[in-house]
């Protein structure tokens, strides 16, 4: 596996090293080792697959608040979409920003997403599929949803929102999360 770091703290971008033959490639995906190399412990508890019929579906901004923070390793395995991971660690130097980058059956890159970011995604073509994994078991309670549109953060999505939930489409604004959750953690 290649790691490359992005502009936000703790995020990295993972590219498969390939194995290629007649039949197609092998490639590893997982290695705990690896992945500790380059800073980041992770325990994969959960995994999680997310199909989207639509181009221009939408899906986040989520994370999930303490003690049920995650850390997310995200791949498309068929189609295409704009992931995308807004830092909301007031700590982190990188705070407030977001990153975003292409995920597609054919490049194999996968994003690493910190706990304390929120991540969603927006489908450049029909039938996209995400897999990814986490490190902690989802929590409903612990649900946070930052509006995909909130003009604060500015997230430049590649294309008009086409399909998105009406809990998606109803997160809450930066000022409200940083209000509701994220102020006490200042210090």
């Amino acid at each position: 596996m290649i790691f490359t770091e992005t502009p936000i703290k703790d995020a990295l971008i993972v590219e498969l090293k390939t194995i290629e033959d007649n039949r197609g490639f092998f490639a590893r995906a997982w290695c705990r080792e690896e992945f500790s190399d380059h800073g980041h412990d992770i325990d994969i508890v959960q995994a999680n697959v997310s199909f989207n019929k639509y181009q221009g579906t939408l899906r986040g901004m989520h994370m999930q608040k303490k003690p049920h923070e995650e850390t997310k390793i995200v791949s498309c395995t068929r189609g295409a979409v704009f992931d995308v991971l807004v830092d909301l660690r007031p700590s982190s130097p990188t705070f407030k920003q977001w990153y975003g980058t292409e995920l597609t059956e054919d490049n194999h890159r996968m994003l690493v997403i910190p706990r304390g970011c929120a991540h969603g995604y927006q489908t450049l073509v029909d039938n996209s599929q995400v897999f990814y994994l986490v490190t902690e078991s989802y929590a409903p309670n612990a649900e946070i949803g930052l509006l995909y549109s909130d003009p604060e953060i500015g997230i430049s999505w590649p294309a008009p929102v086409k399909e998105v939930s009406d809990k998606d489409a109803n997160n809450m604004s930066f000022e409200d999360v940083y209000n509701t959750y994220l102020k006490t953690l200042v210090g």
